[in-house]
């Protein structure tokens, strides 16, 4: 039971990959469920009478697959708050009467918030009683720490397919502007103000860049994105680009010169490994496992508070400073991705996972 695209996030890719692994389908005899009742990322968190309409058409599912045949163990990617928890408890209810053993896969956080109203204090009791968890970092224990003891916790960073850049994208200009990226979607806790204030301190040192957004619309609107660079007149350096896939998201990345996602809000974003297989040195934040992923000092930086404009601008700064240094800490990512972070080691890990959980229910 898990997420699929669209929309697109790193749950969703995350679970695609998961039921199209060769080496998973191998090995086991599954069945998917598609959980996912949004259809645009402005959606989440929202409810409507076709979202409605959608649960119980999976509850049904979910009850005709047990009815016919009852799994060894349900693989659920967990949402741990919000209207998605509430919808997830139903459909654990249902596996629980059917005693089906569950390993919960989680990719966000916020449950040590939400555990303060009583009735979530409850069902987090309930959903996590005498099951298994996947988390991404060890860095992220401490959300579940109170439910779930360190023994039935498993680690498994995720990976993604591997990029070898085309020699027609590495035709660039030799005097083109320092070229910053921000790929992800257009949420306020993902910094896109934060960056786009770093933007105009660089502005105003008299730097020469390009700062380009790609990404689907989410709290924050292509209007409302295009007020704010134009209230700090950055409307030459700073451009939204929309969506980009394929070929035209490998070219945002390949004619980039450095990453930044300031994002207080992810756990383990994807599109920083997706940077550090394109060798991009990355700036982020000291959030959830971003830790795990970038290295201070060697494969990007870390800022300790993520609304930090000013620490943003002077890494940023540091970088357009220092072409080879910046080339190298983009060098020493890749490395660390292709040793880490690669599909087939994901794979392997939690084909792992999954084969232990089952041995410890026989």
């Amino acid at each position: 039971m898990l997420h699929l695209p669209p929309p697109v996030h790193g749950s969703s890719i995350v679970g695609e990959l998961v039921k199209e692994s060769d080496i998973i389908n191998n090995s086991f005899c599954g069945r998917y469920i598609n959980l996912i009742l949004s259809r645009k990322v402005n959606e989440s968190g929202k409810t409507n009478p076709k979202k409605i309409v959608r649960f119980v058409m999976i509850w049904l599912h979910l009850l005709g697959k047990l009815m016919h045949r009852k799994p060894d163990l349900c693989y659920y990617a967990l949402t741990t708050t919000g209207a998605g928890f509430y919808k997830d408890v139903l459909l654990i209810a249902l596996l629980r009467l059917f005693r089906v053993k569950i390993i919960y896969h989680i990719h966000n956080r916020g449950i040590i918030q939400a555990r303060k109203r009583k009735i979530n204090h409850v069902l987090y009791r309930f959903v996590f009683r005498n099951t298994h968890v996947i988390l991404l970092s060890k860095y992220l224990y401490y959300d579940i720490e109170e439910y779930v003891p360190q023994g039935h916790v498993y680690y498994c960073p995720n990976g993604i397919k591997d990029y070898q850049p085309n020699a027609s994208f590495l035709t660039l200009p030799e005097n083109r502007p320092f070229n910053i990226l921000f790929f992800s979607n257009l949420i306020e806790e993902k910094g896109v103000f934060v960056l786009i204030e770093a933007c105009s301190i660089l502005k105003d040192k008299g730097y020469s860049f390009q700062c380009e957004f790609v990404g689907g619309e989410g709290d924050v609107s292509e209007t409302q994105f295009n007020a704010f660079v134009q209230e700090k007149g950055l409307e030459e350096q700073v451009k939204y680009l929309g969506k980009r896939y394929g070929r035209l998201k490998e070219m945002a990345f390949e004619q980039a010169d450095v990453f930044a996602l300031p994002s207080y809000c992810d756990c383990f974003p994807l599109v920083i490994l997706e940077a550090m297989q394109h060798s991009l040195p990355v700036i982020s934040t000291y959030e959830g496992g971003m830790p795990d992923m970038v290295d201070e000092g060697s494969t990007g930086f870390l800022l300790p508070s993520y609304d930090d404009a000013e620490a943003l601008s002077e890494k940023l700064e540091f970088l357009l400073s220092n072409p080879v240094l910046r080339k190298q800490m983009g060098i020493n990512g890749r490395i660390k991705y292709e040793k880490n972070f690669t599909l087939p080691i994901f794979e392997q890990r939690l084909l792992y996972i999954l084969q232990d959980v089952l041995k410890l229910n026989k």
